[in-house]
Formats: C-alpha cells, structure tokens, sequence
C-alpha cells in the first residue's frame, strides 16, 4: 500500500532543521557511494553540447527548458527518473512528480550570487549533492531590512547549511519563497554556529573542510507544461 503524502511528511520531522525558518529538510546520506559514482558517470558521459557555460559554474537542462510561458516537457533520461520518483514519494510536491532536473558543476573556488528559483516551479527545491560537499548561505531580500541598514550582504544574511556529499535537501515555504540564496566563492570554508544544520550533518563549528569538484541535481517539478505549436506561436 502506498503511503498518502502526509503520513511520508510526518516522517520527515526526523529530517527538519528546527534552527532554521520553515522548511528545511536535510538528509546525510541520502544515497550510497556506490549511487553517487554512478551518478557523477552518467553527468560526464552527457555529449559536450548538453552543457552551458556560464560564469562560476556549468550546467546541463534535463526535463525540458523552463520558459515563462511554461516548458516543453522532454522525458527524464533513465538515470535520473528513479530520483525524481524516490523523492517525490516524499509528498514534497504535494503528489505531483519532479518533471526537471538541473545539474549543475562547481570547481573549487566557485559559486553563485545570491537568488531566487521563481515562479516557474512548484514551490519547492530538493538538490542531491555529489562529489563534494558545499556551504548554502541565506539573505534577507534586500526590500526586507530596515531603511537606515546598509544594504551588504552581511547586513541581509540570515544563516548557512552545510550540503554535504551524497546528501539531500529539500527547502520550501519561506526558505524557497521568502529568502535568497548562493554560494560564496571559495576552496575551503570554515564552519560556524550560524551554520543551522550542523547536528543533522554531523559536524562541529570550528570544522575546517576543502572543497573539491561538487555536482548539484537540482530535481523540482514544472507545473505548466507546453504543448510544441504553443511555443512556437501557433494555435
């Protein structure tokens, strides 16, 4: 018998990061090293024009493109389908399944600026980590703080997680809706007490990690689909 939505949330309490706002869910190994070696081969054998670059980082689309006026859904490779469907099992995208996967690919030393995902996904973000672990900090939007408050990224910080390596997190209401996101530009970080999930990982302030090469599955659900003679004008 399958598990309804909420009796899979409820187990997820064991999950939830209580320092932190509403929702964060962090799974330490959430798939083996085995898992993880396969994953990270299935990425490298993607042909070289699946991948962008951009500044800081590279990336492949799988699922589709998001578009504002919706995307036109392509079938989830094999590889990456059984992750959609393990996760949304969760009942994180209240029933629906995960239809687009992000990959993205850090070097040591990079990262992103602060951001939003937006309104084109369901209202929720579950990464899959690989390789490598990282540091997620949060920010107050900057229409958020006081007036006379400088508007630095030091004045709008909130809080850190620790992504680690094979783990999983899922973020949602105020911490997918509310607060931006990034990664801070650097090969290795020090941990601090402002790092909100330091239990559930397992580490200890004052931990001093290097990072290596880290690839992100970013598995989210697209609500609006498109039809091909929609995208392209036609009725």
């Amino acid at each position: 018998m399958e598990e309804s939505p909420c009796q899979t949330l409820t187990e997820l309490e064991q999950y939830v990061v209580k320092d932190a706002p509403s929702t964060v869910y962090y799974f330490p190994d959430y798939i083996t090293e085995a898992e993880e070696t396969c994953l990270l081969q299935q990425v490298y054998k993607a042909p070289k024009p699946k991948w962008t670059q951009l500044s800081g980082r590279r990336l492949q689309n799988w699922g589709g493109l998001p578009h504002p006026k919706g995307m036109l859904a392509e079938k989830l490779p094999g590889w990456l389908q059984p992750y959609a469907e393990k996760i949304s099992a969760l009942g994180v995208f209240a029933g629906k399944t995960a239809n687009h996967v992000l990959v993205n690919e850090y070097d040591p030393g990079q990262g992103i600026m602060p951001h939003e995902d937006g309104p084109l996904y369901y209202p929720t973000v579950t990464t899959i980590s690989l390789g490598s672990h990282t540091v997620l900090d949060f920010y107050h939007p900057i229409n958020s703080v006081q007036e006379d408050t400088p508007q630095t990224e030091q004045s709008r910080y909130l809080l850190s997680l620790l992504v680690q390596r094979r783990s999983l997190l899922v973020l949602q209401d105020d911490m997918y809706e509310r607060f931006l996101h990034g990664i801070q530009g650097a090969a290795q970080d020090t941990l601090t007490d402002r790092v909100a999930n330091l239990s559930l990982a397992r580490a200890d302030p004052g931990d001093c990690l290097t990072r290596g090469v880290r690839v992100s599955l970013t598995i989210r659900h697209v609500p609006k689909m498109l039809r091909t003679s929609l995208l392209l004008g036609k009725k």
